[in-house]
């Protein structure tokens, strides 16, 4: 039987980890098993930020609303639930890049969930 000669694949491997590992600081850049580590746990990092980053950017868009909305008179759940009653579907997304860069837009908005809104607001709902 021919003798396997793994010196290649090992050597690849090693190489493939520490170059993963490069620009991490001190031994984690340089010794293999300390970068193995420190390239899982970064793997393990990238898989849960990018769940997490949707719900920061959420997050983010719904302060932009709130503070924009205040501004005209009205809080950010009264302003989504009047947009609601009116039938506006647009995504909180595209309302806080209204919010920022078009005020004029988003205050004709929140003119709209303001006229949606029920006057008096512990009236039951109509059928």
């Amino acid at each position: 039987m021919a003798r396997v000669k793994r010196a290649v694949n090992a050597h690849k491997k090693r190489r493939v980890i520490l170059e993963r590992a490069s620009g991490y600081r001190g031994q984690r850049s340089r010794l293999y098993r300390k970068a193995k580590e420190q390239v899982t746990h970064s793997l393990v990092y990238a898989y849960r930020d990018r769940r997490k980053r949707k719900g920061d950017f959420r997050r983010l868009w719904i302060q932009r609303i709130n503070a924009a909305s205040r501004q005209n008179g009205l809080t950010y759940n009264r302003f989504m639930q009047g947009l609601g009653l009116a039938g506006v579907q647009v995504d909180r997304r595209m309302l806080a890049e209204l919010a920022v860069n078009e005020p004029k837009a988003f205050a004709s908005l929140v003119e709209t969930a303001k006229k949606a809104l029920p006057e008096n607001v512990n009236a039951p709902k109509s059928a």
